[in-house]
């Protein structure tokens, strides 16, 4: 057996880059047109009035105005109620 370790590679340091994910624009701020008010994966927040859903799932300000956060009900297939939060630019 080998008395000291091998200087070989190691098998950590595969960390992957942060993501930055999550609200950007909080409720009742003022977001401009284009603007990124949620970055996510997947559709945990639905756009609503005045707001645009891109490629990535990222919800964007398609006008200038304030950032109102709202709650709904909507029935799934086991009979649950859950909410679904949409996001709108007032």
């Amino acid at each position: 057996m080998a008395t000291k370790k091998s200087a070989g590679s190691t098998s950590l340091g595969r960390d992957s880059q942060p993501k930055y994910l999550g609200v950007k624009i909080a409720d009742g701020e003022v977001a401009g047109i284009g603007n990124v008010i949620v970055r996510q994966r997947g559709t945990r927040i639905y756009p609503g009035k005045n707001v645009k859903r891109g490629k990535d799932d990222t919800i964007l300000a398609m006008k200038e105005g304030k950032v109102s956060f709202t709650t709904s009900k909507v029935r799934r297939y086991n009979g649950k109620l859950l909410p679904r939060i949409f996001v709108h630019v007032i």
